[in-house]
């Protein structure tokens, strides 16, 4: 087997400005997420959803170090990664509310966030559906000649599905800018993907099958993340064709909010709790002479954005009837055209 490579952290950590970032954006993905739980809890949150809570390091790392005209694709544990392409609170809360302000006006539900504004190309139900369609994306990009990268999440489950394979060959042979990053949190649905698969690393032990290194990363932590992240962007930028990264993380959760999690062991979930990215980063800011206030200040302000976009979804309504007809074809209507 060919030997996984860790990141490489000589370029030392993200300049000052960068890790405060990386902070905020883990503060607000955390208190959304803990947010919408309360609110599923209370009966407002419609239909199921799958939190993030404990990998928001991923989605922050990788989402810092994106450009405004990049894409993103998701699974359907997106709202992570839909916050970090800049899509406000309120619009992604009244989504998962069935409200008429979503994202999708009210149509979607948490697993089909979409914000084409912002770049973050949709998050998908079907497991490993959109690999192939993230390679379109990122195929489109190369005709055009535009410096644009596609990142494409997706679970460890996702690495024993045919599209992880098809879409890795293709981006290879085709030499796409797009980053596949395996969110490898431990635990396919109810079933350990180390029960079903015959590599420790699901998916950087498949990369060198298809000519690319295996990259392992510490999925909580932010700085590794975000290192991770600009150097596989420069690879695609530059041409030097697709990379697959495989960040190591762990939900806190069940895996969907209908789901306890009490199949995983008490001692693995304890274990991972103490690396819990939020906790660990905020420490690992003061001891490099952040002021405590100015950590304090950035958590006040995110308490105040979700307050504000709660308040916001209840108060929109739910989607009218006559939305039901639109956006079904590409025009945005609903006409059969021949």
């Amino acid at each position: 087997m060919t030997d996984v490579m860790q990141p490489s952290v000589d370029a030392g950590p993200p300049a000052l400005d960068v890790r405060l970032r990386l902070y905020q954006m883990m503060v607000e993905m955390r208190d959304f997420e803990k947010r919408a739980y309360d609110l599923f809890l209370q009966g407002l949150v419609k239909g199921t959803s799958h939190l993030g809570l404990g990998q928001e390091a991923v989605a922050a790392g990788f989402g810092a170090a994106l450009a405004p005209s990049d894409y993103t694709f998701a699974t359907y544990r997106g709202h992570n990664h839909t916050l970090a392409r800049g899509v406000p609170m309120a619009p992604v809360m009244a989504e998962l509310m069935a409200r008429q302000l979503g994202l999708m006006a009210g149509k979607g539900g948490s697993m089909h966030l979409t914000s084409v504004a912002h770049r973050m190309m949709g998050s998908y139900a079907i497991v490993g559906a959109h690999l192939t369609i993230a390679n379109g994306a990122a195929w489109s990009s190369k005709l055009r000649g535009a410096p644009e990268v596609t990142v494409c999440f997706f679970g460890d489950g996702t690495t024993n599905i045919g599209a992880f394979h098809e879409a890795l060959n293709l981006a290879v042979v085709w030499n796409l800018p797009i980053v596949f990053v395996c969110e490898n949190n431990r635990w396919m649905e109810y079933t350990p993907i180390g029960s079903v698969t015959a590599v420790p690393h699901p998916a950087a032990d498949r990369a060198p099958a298809y000519g690319l290194p295996g990259i392992v990363v510490d999925g909580n932590d932010a700085d590794a993340t975000y290192a991770v992240a600009v150097a596989a962007f420069a690879r695609a930028r530059g041409g030097g064709g697709p990379s697959l990264v495989e960040a190591e993380t762990y939900r806190h959760g069940g895996h969907s909010r209908a789901d306890p999690g009490k199949y995983r062991p008490d001692e693995e979930v304890a274990a991972w709790l103490e690396r819990d990215p939020l906790p660990l980063y905020r420490q690992r800011l003061l001891q490099a002479g952040v002021p405590e206030q100015a950590l304090v200040s950035i958590e006040e302000a995110s308490h105040r954005a979700i307050d504000e976009a709660t308040e916001l979804a209840k108060a929109s309504p739910p989607p009218d009837l006559s939305l039901v007809e639109k956006d079904v074809y590409a025009d945005g209507g609903a006409a059969w055209r021949r």
